[in-house]
């Protein structure tokens, strides 16, 4: 069981790459998050494998951190998602987004990903919401933290940030929108009532 390579990098494509290790060369299925940050061609680079065996095929999966690969197998434990729908929610969500996406049962966030349906989206929330949090690199969403915290409220609170505002002050005002909200709050929403917590202080 191949768990980690290093070797050139032979060949690169958004989808997979050949790793060439002392002349023999490997054949590797990424994701999109892999694919972006590979050196350039003939650089040494390492990547941590899954082997995926099948009766016709031995597939190797290859990503650049431990995370990634965790991410990766517990989604493949999932019924209903196979090895190429979990580099799909790969390539599509970084493993942090996804995290909190599954944390919060955000549904909707995960039938963003091509080839995720509402039947999967409630799967991966329903069974892997207690065992996200245990990836490597990954805490899991604490309660102080609001539920919609993802790259919307990281967003919101940079443009705030940009505006002129503490980094702590935006966030505090942040957290009292979001937890006062009844629902879930578009980017300029999110925004402007956030100003309006800062305005009163």
């Amino acid at each position: 069981m191949i768990a980690f390579l290093t070797g050139r990098l032979a060949v690169k494509t958004p989808t997979h790459l050949t790793l060439d290790v002392q002349g023999v060369g490997y054949e590797v299925h990424i994701p999109l998050s892999t694919y972006y940050s590979l050196p350039n061609l003939n650089d040494s680079t390492a990547l941590h494998i899954h082997t995926h065996l099948r009766e016709d095929a031995i597939q190797l999966f290859g990503f650049l951190s431990q995370s990634e690969k965790e991410a990766f197998l517990l989604l493949t434990s999932v019924s209903g998602i196979g090895p190429k729908l979990a580099l799909s929610v790969l390539s599509s969500l970084s493993v942090t987004d996804l995290v909190h996406a599954i944390q919060a049962a955000d549904t909707e966030k995960l039938e963003t990903v091509p080839g995720v349906g509402k039947k999967s989206a409630g799967r991966l929330t329903l069974e892997l919401k207690d065992k996200v949090g245990k990836i490597q690199g990954i805490h899991p969403s604490s309660t102080t933290e609001p539920a919609g915290f993802d790259a919307l409220y990281e967003d919101a609170l940079s443009a705030l940030v940009h505006l002129g505002y503490r980094a702590q002050d935006a966030k505090d005002a942040l957290k009292r929108v979001t937890k006062s909200a009844s629902g879930s709050l578009a980017l300029k929403e999110l925004i402007r009532e956030g100003l309006k917590e800062l305005a009163r202080g």
